[in-house]
């Protein structure tokens, strides 16, 4: 069975980015695989990379290195619907944008929607 071990974001200031989801969720480095154009953030489940725009001629990608609009939906899932109230204005604090204030979804979850410093779009999210 495969499983997901990474999601990688090509961000312009790796450390700057990989430093705010480090400090809003608490996340942890992982200083064996830091280079000068790549952080790794371990999640419990899985692990967020931030990779420089170097990384794009490296993966043949240099084609696409000026997409634009949103790419992905990152979704941070917490322990309880007060989390979600917690870290939103903490998220907020440390530069990211509220696009959409804590609600109950349809779906039975509670969430908000959020950009990162650098417009990445992402939830924080509790499953009711």
């Amino acid at each position: 069975m495969a499983k997901l071990s990474y999601v990688n974001i090509f961000a312009q200031d790796i450390v700057a980015l990989s430093g705010f989801y480090k400090e809003v969720f608490d996340f942890m480095e992982i200083p064996e695989i830091r280079s000068p154009i790549f952080v790794g953030l371990n999640t419990g489940l899985s692990c967020l990379g931030f990779n420089a725009p170097e990384a794009y001629g490296l993966l043949k990608l240099a084609d696409h290195a000026d997409a634009t609009g949103v790419k992905f939906l990152l979704n941070i899932d917490v322990d309880t619907a007060e989390d979600v109230d917690r870290l939103t204005p903490i998220a907020v604090s440390k530069g990211a944008k509220l696009v959409k204030e804590p609600y109950k979804t349809y779906y039975n979850w509670y969430q908000s929607v959020l950009l990162d410093p650098e417009g990445n779009v992402f939830r924080i999210n509790k499953m009711l």
